[in-house]
Formats: structure tokens, sequence, C-alpha cells
């Protein structure tokens, strides 16, 4: 399994000494709390109480963990990622000159190929999004990733999909737990995931699969059989003969995608998948974390669930 890299933390804490539980209770002149700092200097605390203040008196504030709770604090760690992502990319892109970029948000297979982090970043902020079209402007599909004659049918999977946090949530996830990604190329899939489905019949539960972004539950099915055509009558109706009413007609067929259309779709997933390493390496470069708000994944806090 790939290992996920991580901002650094500030410092390791005393053996015997715990950390602080996703306080951020490190500090800097003039600026007060911090949450991290990106290439050396402080990102305020401020921001982070904001985000989260945002959430709690918005529309989703019934799914939020209560206060307090290690799910809370995993949540105040998920969206330190957030923040310290987008300042960072803030900060390489006033540095690069480039505009700030808006544009549609990601639909759901293109923010599972990001990661939740990232995704959340590239919806969030027009910074995010301009870096993302500056770094991968020279990604090219990988050979691997090209359709082989011999599989046409490689490209006809319908994906359903949820990603999990934690070990224990995955393996009680049903069928009726995953929302649906569409027709998926299983190249643009995560690796680990893509290959487990691979080796599974059509309607299994595929999963838990692990990997940097979390626990992965999936379950594919073939696409949709083509529509029989109408049956045509086999001899004119007699003269007083009752006829019958013409047959419903089935929807007019989907056209298969053109060659162009389909390396479009592989060019986008290639580039996610560029800015996301992209993003790995430079976190770990530039970033550096507050005590108690290390990534939610990082085994070295105390409510990191991914325990084997």
């Amino acid at each position: 399994m790939t290992s996920h890299p991580h901002a650094r933390p500030l410092a390791t804490p005393t053996a015997g000494v715990p950390r602080p539980p996703a306080t951020g209770a490190a500090t800097a002149p003039g600026v007060g709390q911090v949450m991290g700092w990106v290439d050396g200097r402080p990102v305020p605390r401020e921001l982070l109480d904001r985000r989260i203040a945002d959430l709690r008196h918005g529309p989703l504030k019934a799914a939020l963990p209560s206060p307090g709770t290690a799910e809370a604090r995993q949540l105040a760690r998920w969206l330190t990622q957030v923040v310290l992502t987008e300042v960072l990319c803030e900060t390489i892109a006033r540095a690069e000159g480039l505009a700030p970029l808006e544009g549609p948000p990601l639909d759901r297979l293109a923010a599972v190929e990001l990661g939740s982090i990232n995704a959340a970043a590239y919806n969030g902020s027009p910074w995010v999004r301009a870096v993302f079209e500056h770094v991968t402007t020279a990604t090219a599909v990988p050979a691997e990733w090209r359709p082989r004659p011999s599989r046409p049918s490689a490209d006809a999977h319908h994906v359903r999909h949820r990603l999990f946090s934690d070990r224990t949530a995955a393996e009680r996830a049903t069928a009726d737990d995953l929302e649906s990604l569409g027709q998926v190329n299983l190249a643009s899939l995560p690796a680990a995931l893509a290959e487990a489905i691979a080796r599974h019949p059509y309607g299994a539960l595929v999963g838990p699969v692990q990997d940097g972004l979390g626990w992965h539950v999936a379950l594919a099915t073939p696409g949709p059989p083509a529509a029989p055509p109408p049956p045509s009558p086999t001899r004119p109706p007699d003269e007083g003969e009752a006829i019958p009413p013409m047959p419903e007609l089935p929807q007019p067929q989907q056209r298969p995608r053109s060659p162009e259309a389909a390396y479009s779709d592989l060019l986008q997933a290639a580039r996610r998948r560029t800015f996301a390493r992209w993003l790995d390496r430079t976190r770990a470069e530039k970033v550096a974390l507050a005590p108690g708000l290390e990534h939610p994944g990082d085994p070295r806090q105390p409510d990191n669930h991914h325990k084997h």
C-alpha cells in the first residue's frame, strides 16, 4: 500500500506528555494562536475557528459531531488540512503571478479521485483551482490507462462508492449506503480500489479497501444492455380488424463516446492524480502543523482510528 505523506508536525512532544487534543495551542508573535505554518509564515487559528463556526451554523449542522468528541476533533483536523491547503495554494499562486480562477464544483467521481481534503480545497478556493491548472498543464494520459482493444467493455462499469474515515464504519456498510459515481473507467479510480473491483464479480460488495484517502467500499455492475428493437407486424390487419396500438418505442440509445471524449476524461483524471501527488509533496515540504491539529490519519494522534 502506498503511504500517505502528511505535513510535518511542529515538534515531537516529550515522551509521556500527550499533545493537546485539537487545540492548536501554539502561538506566534503578533498573531496569537496558530493552526500551522505555511512556508514559515504563521496561519492564525482564527481561520479554522471561523470555518468550524460557519459549518455549525450552516445547513449541515445537524450532521456534524457534537463538540468535544473525538469525531469533532477529527473534523477540526480535517478542516485544518483544507484551510492550510488553500493558504498554501494562494501563497504559491501569488508568487507565480497567477490569477484566481472561478469554476464549477467537482462531480462525485472527480472528488473521489482527488481526495476529500484536496477536493474541498479545490471547490472552496479559486487559488487552488488556479494552481491546479498551472501544475497540471503538461500532464499526459499514462500509457497503461489507454483502452485496450481486447477489453472493449472496460469502460462499461457502473460504480457505487463511499469513502469512510475508519475501518469499523466501512465494514458495516451495505449497498444502500453507497452513492452512484455513474459510468466509470476503473483506471481513473484510486489504484487499490480499481484492482479490488476488477477481482470481484459484478454485484459483489468490495471492501473495505484502504489507501491514503481512507477506507473505500464499492459495488460495480455492467453498463445497461442495449434495448431490443420494437416488434414489427408480420401481416397487415384484415379489413374491419381493430388496429392494435403502436408499441411504445424505446428511448434513443446514447451514442458511444468518441475517442476524443474518452481521452479527455482520462486526461482530466490524470491531471487530478498529478495535482494530488504534487499537493502531498508540497505540503510535506512547506506546511507545519500546530500540536493537536495533525492529519486525521496520522497514527501519532490519539483520535486516529486507522488501527491494525
